[in-house]
């Protein structure tokens, strides 16, 4: 059963800024995820539609054709189960398997495999999942065995029958779009507020939580998306971030999908002689990355082999100037940087490499360094106080609220905690930034990223700039911060830091004390603990709950 609610009380209600583009009208044709993909690949039936690592490929026509017999058999083995697990890397087979469920009236919810069992469980309970489907390579490589009935897809393509080709390729082929609803359920109860998928959030703080994205949800974003940078059928998206993750299931999955482009996968985004080969060999033209996977290629890949590439967008995590500055360098690419939440579809901002217009109207470039870009069109964003809930005027750091018609309706099942976040269509994020003059996002910090040390409000990313900065990291994250309960001053800093800290805490909390970082905020040197790799998650975002609790492990508390 699935239940949203979102508050009645207004967050600042009286002074609501106006978006700075409003939203391009979505085509007609897309009326759910299924039926415009239905279009897509009618419209582009020769043209390349998927591929992957593993040397598939698929056009529209076949990947219709093989979504169509796959749910077909499906409904066969699965029966009546609404929500359905998906635990399949980015691959052509997990992007038909995601297109099958979908064109069937059914909730694809994309399982986090790089998460704990325990995460995983309260996933499959959460969205009350009977089965799950898999495959026999995944299995192999994980240790996860999720709660429910497996459900292998080698094991389903073997009950694939003539029949049911006949009959996928019969309605593929000459079934008059508009007819395809008699045949598909997917196509016959459509409602652009139901359920699309349940993307459950990292548990980086906590369990993990369902959010409900809609059909609206995901196809605005890709409306929004597609104007906002840009996107023709002639790109090639470079789809490396997983399905269970928002940006990897919004874009390179239903975004690529709905306008018609090309999508080329693969399972591991640290993998970066594979990426670059696959952007030469594809000629991708956009990359959708976190600036810790760039690091890795830039380190590791050619010049030549980035080429094609035209869009390099960034997100998960802050990108420093000096890896903008590297990537400029190596490949001739500006880096855009862009901002998004699970529940806000995901994206809610980006830089562009085209001319924009401020809030007054006057033309000013698209991108601007050190800012996540201007609003996703139709989007508004403003900040509110964190103590008082008022509306800030711009140039105000406070917390980002988001509205716009990418945000999710609420959390499953979860009312409670979806109206400490929702409140008559504003998404408060949880993350401070500010909104400049020109409309531009800046992200400054997250307040779960705040440590109380008495009294005052510590910021972790603050101090993680100033000691990497101070231990000569060569631009590399090689420290971070996290925190611990202290009986004195109620909480107390905590750094992890891998061997590539230059030199030793004691060293890094003198230089620290001559410098312009207030006293109460630097760490003592008792509190350095070394660590083999900073903990991260699938999407490249840090680890928030793993770093409290290698601290803790370490130090006690």
């Amino acid at each position: 059963m699935m239940s949203v609610e979102t508050a009645a009380r207004p967050v600042g209600a009286e002074a609501t800024p106006a978006p700075l583009v409003s939203m391009p009208p979505m085509p007609a044709s897309w009326s759910s995820l299924g039926r415009a993909f239905v279009c897509s690949a009618r419209h582009r039936a020769g043209a390349p539609a998927f591929a992957d690592s593993t040397g598939a490929a698929l056009s529209y026509r076949q990947a219709l054709i093989k979504a169509l017999a796959l749910g077909r058999v499906l409904e066969r083995v699965i029966g009546p189960a609404r929500n359905v697990g998906v635990l399949l890397p980015p691959t052509c087979a997990g992007a038909v398997t995601n297109l099958a469920l979908t064109l069937r009236g059914r909730v694809p919810v994309n399982l986090n495999y790089t998460a704990n069992q325990e995460s995983v469980d309260s996933a499959v309970d959460q969205a009350q999942i009977t089965h799950v489907l898999s495959s026999k390579r995944m299995l192999d490589r994980i240790p996860l065995r999720p709660k429910g009935q497996l459900v292998v897809l080698e094991d389903v393509a073997k009950l694939v029958g003539p029949l049911d080709k006949a009959w996928a390729a019969s309605v593929a082929l000459l079934i008059p779009i508009s007819a395809m609803g008699s045949v598909l359920p997917g196509l016959k109860h459509e409602d652009l507020d139901a359920p699309a998928t349940i993307i459950f959030t990292s548990g980086s703080t906590g369990q993990p939580k369902g959010v409900v994205l809609t059909h609206r949800n995901i196809l605005s974003n890709a409306r929004q998306i597609e104007s906002h940078i840009h996107l023709t059928p002639a790109d090639v998206v470079l789809g490396i971030l997983p399905f269970f993750h928002s940006f990897g299931f919004t874009v390179p999955l239903w975004t690529v999908a709905c306008i018609g482009l090309k999508g080329v996968y693969h399972t591991n985004p640290l993998d970066a002689q594979v990426i670059a080969k696959l952007t030469r060999e594809h000629k991708a033209t956009v990359i959708l990355a976190t600036p810790t996977f760039v690091r890795g290629y830039l380190k590791r890949c050619k010049k030549e082999d980035f080429s094609s590439v035209r869009l390099l967008v960034l997100g998960a995590e802050k990108l420093k100037p000096e890896l903008a500055g590297q990537i400029r360098e190596a490949w001739g690419i500006d880096p855009l940087e862009g901002y998004g939440c699970t529940e806000t579809g995901p994206v809610v901002s980006v830089n562009s490499p085209y001319e924009r217009k401020a809030t007054d109207g006057r033309p000013v470039p698209g991108n601007r360094p050190g800012t996540v870009g201007q609003p996703m069109p139709g989007t508004t964003i403003k900040t509110i106080d964190p103590e008082t809930g008022a509306d800030l005027p711009p140039g105000r750091e406070g917390i980002i609220c988001v509205k716009g018609p990418q945000i999710m309706p609420g959390y499953l099942d979860r009312p409670d905690a979806t109206s400490e976040v929702l409140q008559s269509g504003w998404y408060s994020t949880g993350d401070l930034g500010l909104v400049d003059p020109d409309g531009f996002l800046s992200i400054t910090d997250r307040l779960s990223r705040f440590s109380k040390v008495a009294g005052e409000m510590v910021p972790h990313g603050v101090v993680e700039s100033a000691i990497n900065e101070a231990a000569g990291g060569g631009g590399d994250q090689v420290a971070v911060v996290t925190s611990l309960p202290d009986p004195k001053r109620g909480e107390r800093l905590v750094v992890l830091h891998t061997p590539g800290l230059a030199m030793s805490p004691q060293d890094v909390a003198r230089r620290l004390q001559s410098g312009t970082l207030p006293k109460l905020w630097i760490p003592s040197a008792d509190d350095f603990v070394a660590v083999e790799e900073i903990p991260v998650l699938g999407s490249g975002k840090l680890d928030l709950r793993r770093l409290r609790e290698i601290a803790r492990e370490r130090l006690g508390g």
